[in-house]
C-alpha cells in the first residue's frame, strides 16, 4: 500500500507559482511569453524537486497540480512549449522528472479542476473540457503520469443522460487522454453504483473515493465498493487507486465535507491494509498528514 500526497507542500520549499490572464492581457505578447517562460521554468524546476522530495519523505505517489503551466489552454493568452523562449530547458526538466519517477517507482497522477465536465449539455464547456484534458495528457505523457482522475459532473435533472453524453464524448477522445482517464464517486451526485456500469462499459478505471461514498451512500459497503473498483483496476493491469480523508467537523454533527488537516486512522477501511493500492491522502496538512498516517500504521 502506497500513500500519495495532493499537489502542494505544508513544510517543503517546493513551490508552484501562477499568473491571470488579466495580468498577462496587459502587456505585449513577447513580454507574455518570457513571463510565461519563467513560471513554466519555476514550476517544472520544483515539480522535480517535489517528486525528490516525496521520494526523500518515503512517499509513494504525487499528484500533479492540474495548472502547472498556467493559462495553457486560454483562447487569448494560450501558449504551447515551442512558443517560450525556455521551452527547451522546461522540456529537459520534465524529462528528469519523468526518469526520477520512473527509477524511483513514484506515481504521478493528474486531477483537472471542477470545471472538467465532459456530462456538460452545453458544448462549449466540453470543448472546453476536451481541451483541458488534452494539456494535461501532454503533460502525463512527459512525466510519465497514468493517471487523469475526473468526477462525471453534475445530474442535469436526469443521471442517466448526463452519463450516455460523456461516454458519447469518451469515445471521440484522443488515445492519449482514454488510456489515462478515470472516475470519481463525488459527495453530491455520483455514487460508486452509477460510475461502476460506464466504468464496465468504457473499460476505464474507478478512482474509489472511501470519504466521498460516506457522505453520498449507495447501499455498497466500503469491502464491496473497494472490490468492485478493484476489479476494474485488475481487468486493465493497473495498482488500484484510492483516496481517503476526514471531515473537519466530524461525522455526528456539521458537514461532514470539507476536509480534516489529518486523517483519523479510524476512517482508513480495514480491508485496504493488506491491500497492493495507492490511496491519494486529501489532507489539508499535506505532507505532514501523509508522515503521520505512514507513522500511525508503522506503529510510530
Amino acid at each position: 500500500m502506497r500513500l500519495g500526497l495532493c499537489c502542494l507542500f505544508k513544510n517543503e520549499p517546493v513551490t508552484f507559482r501562477t499568473t491571470t490572464a488579466k495580468a498577462l492581457t496587459a502587456v505585449q505578447r513577447r513580454e507574455q511569453l518570457v513571463r510565461l517562460s519563467e513560471i513554466c521554468t519555476h514550476n517544472a524546476a520544483n515539480l522535480l524537486l517535489a517528486v525528490e522530495t516525496v521520494q526523500r519523505l518515503g512517499i509513494g505517489s504525487f499528484r500533479i497540480m492540474s495548472p502547472l503551466f498556467p493559462r495553457m489552454t486560454h483562447p487569448v493568452v494560450g501558449y504551447q512549449l515551442d512558443d517560450l523562449p525556455d521551452g527547451l530547458q522546461i522540456t529537459a526538466l520534465l524529462d528528469q522528472v519523468r526518469g526520477f519517477a520512473w527509477t524511483h517507482d513514484i506515481r504521478l497522477s493528474f486531477h483537472p479542476d471542477q470545471f472538467v465536465v465532459l456530462s456538460s449539455p452545453h458544448p462549449t464547456v466540453v470543448a472546453n473540457s476536451i481541451r483541458e484534458l488534452e494539456y494535461q495528457a501532454m503533460l502525463a505523457e512527459a512525466v510519465g503520469a497514468e493517471v487523469i482522475n475526473i468526477h462525471a459532473g453534475g445530474a442535469y435533472g436526469d443521471k442517466t443522460s448526463a452519463l450516455e453524453r460523456l461516454c458519447a464524448i469518451f469515445t471521440n477522445l484522443p488515445e492519449a487522454v482514454r488510456k489515462r482517464l478515470t472516475l470519481e464517486n463525488d459527495d453530491v451526485s455520483y455514487t460508486v453504483r452509477d460510475l461502476l456500469p460506464v466504468c464496465e462499459k468504457l473499460t476505464i478505471p474507478l478512482v474509489y473515493d472511501v470519504h466521498h461514498h460516506r457522505c453520498n451512500p449507495d447501499g455498497l459497503t466500503v469491502e464491496e465498493a473497494t472490490q468492485m473498483a478493484g476489479d476494474i483496476w485488475r481487468y486493465v493491469g493497473r495498482e488500484q487507486y484510492c483516496h481517503i480523508s476526514s471531515p473537519k467537523n466530524g461525522w455526528v454533527s456539521g458537514n461532514p465535507k470539507p476536509h480534516a488537516d489529518f486523517i483519523d486512522l479510524a476512517d482508513l477501511p480495514d480491508c485496504w491494509l493488506e491491500r497492493e493500492m495507492t490511496i491519494d491522502v486529501e489532507a489539508k496538512a499535506k505532507e505532514l498528514a501523509v508522515l503521520r498516517l505512514m507513522n500511525c500504521l508503522s506503529g510510530q
